[in-house]
């Protein structure tokens, strides 16, 4: 249990009973008794302090280890609040951080992200995160952008001490960098909502072909019902497996063929809606046969549909099927080819080069939004210089792309722009 607050100590005294030499040290751990109403023992504890400012909340903090007990963890719980504390709000440590100055906001939002990981690849890139990656590529543009637009308050508001204010060229040149930075930041979503958010992956194919096979091999499990009958799977079976670290909604689909049973029939149109969902479309056949017209009809379906790969199955049999396209030859039955063709999924969905970034992409639609919206106001500004505008009319082009990058970092006062251009310019002498 955690305590926040400046009675975090008080609290934690009037719960438990401590050594009667006990002190206080910052980062020092202790052994406690948790006591009852009544004055009796019912744990022992680990109770550990960490003095403001040096604590998850920039504030005194005490933890207070119990055992696993529920009873005895809601029990500490009630003592805690009974003795002045009140239960916290969802993300309120994490909120008092950020107002305190001890994490900014994609810092904060990370640790969202850490806590929801649901691979080891998204909890990675989230702890990155949490230490500061996105903030460090954000943080070179402010501060370009803060120089930019103080260069040009400083010519407006100070003219008659004869500063000289930047040529046309010289903001374009300072533009640049900033404009592309953001762009790039801004493109990276691509990738990150790829590994923050999935994707989701049909495997489609006529009946027998190994869709199943396949899919508990991506898996790793037995999942879907394997039978030599044509036609066992009749709904969509859907699980979710990691690639790359990356979770995909992996959805076997009922075989693909003309029939009249009316269960077969409504599972194939569920197959057509699968790949019509679905990110992206893996076409399997059977490469110990010739290919049929249903395997031909069905890639060109998928090719029609969007993105989309062909796995050629069965690839430990003789291979008796003409390829049409080209395809990633795998065998469900002894797991040949099945890192190949997880690569090709990879490589299909995510952008060129992704499994290289480690850090610095953004995984936040919000963040996306809010940088798109800067950029768009650089545009903006970029277009106002090459028609002259005067540098008044510029500077609200500047503002308006500094607000969303604000929105993302904290905010930055008037006191910031000033302090900038005493700063930099010879100004009151």
């Amino acid at each position: 249990m955690r305590l926040s607050g400046t009675a975090a100590r008080t609290i934690a005294e009037a719960i438990l009973q401590l050594d009667p030499r006990h002190e206080w040290r910052s980062w020092g751990a202790h052994l406690a008794q948790l006591m009852d109403r009544e004055g009796q023992a019912i744990d022992e504890v680990v109770v550990t302090f960490f003095g403001a400012p040096r604590s998850y909340t920039a504030e005194d903090v005490v933890e207070i280890a119990c055992h696993g007990s529920p009873v005895v963890l809601r029990h500490c719980l009630e003592r805690a609040v009974e003795a002045g504390a009140r239960l916290a709000q969802p993300g309120e440590f994490t909120l008092r951080a950020f107002l305190n100055g001890r994490l900014d906001l994609p810092r904060a939002e990370a640790i969202r992200d850490l806590i929801e990981a649901t691979t080891l690849y998204q909890a990675r890139v989230a702890a990155q995160q949490a230490r500061g990656s996105v903030s460090q590529r954000i943080a070179p543009l402010k501060e370009q952008l803060l120089d930019l637009i103080s260069v040009l308050e400083a010519g407006i508001d100070f003219a008659e001490d004869d500063i000289s204010v930047a040529s046309d060229d010289e903001i374009l040149a300072r533009l640049e960098p900033i404009a592309g930075g953001v762009g790039r930041l801004a493109a990276s979503f691509a990738y990150g909502k790829i590994v923050s958010e999935g994707f989701a992956l049909a495997i489609v194919g006529r009946p027998n072909v190994g869709k199943s096979s396949l899919f508990n091999r991506l898996l790793e499990q037995d999942r879907a019902i394997v039978t030599e009958l044509p036609g066992t799977t009749r709904d969509l079976v859907s699980e979710t497996a990691a690639i790359h670290g990356i979770p995909v909604k992996l959805i076997d689909t009922a075989g693909i063929r003309q029939t009249d049973g009316l269960v077969e029939s409504l599972g194939v149109e569920r197959s057509y809606q699968a790949m019509a969902d679905c990110d992206l479309t893996l076409v399997v056949v059977d490469t110990s046969e010739p290919l049929e017209a249903g395997d031909r009809e069905l890639i060109l379906h998928a090719r029609r549909q969007g993105p989309w790969l062909l796995a050629g199955n069965k690839c430990d049999l003789p291979q008796r099927a003409e390829p049409v396209e080209p395809w990633v030859a795998v065998s469900a039955l002894t797991g040949a080819g099945i890192e190949e063709l997880r690569d090709a999924i990879f490589r299909a969905v995510a952008p060129e080069g992704a499994r290289e970034r480690e850090s610095g992409f953004i995984t936040s639609l919000r963040h996306e939004r809010l940088l798109r919206e800067s950029l768009e106001y650089l545009e903006k500004a970029r277009s106002a210089v090459a028609a002259r505008i005067p540098h008044e009319m510029l500077l609200e082009d500047l503002y308006a792309a500094l607000r969303p990058i604000d929105a993302i970092t904290g905010a930055t006062t008037a006191d910031d722009i000033l302090n900038r251009i005493f700063s930099t310019f010879c100004i009151g002498k």
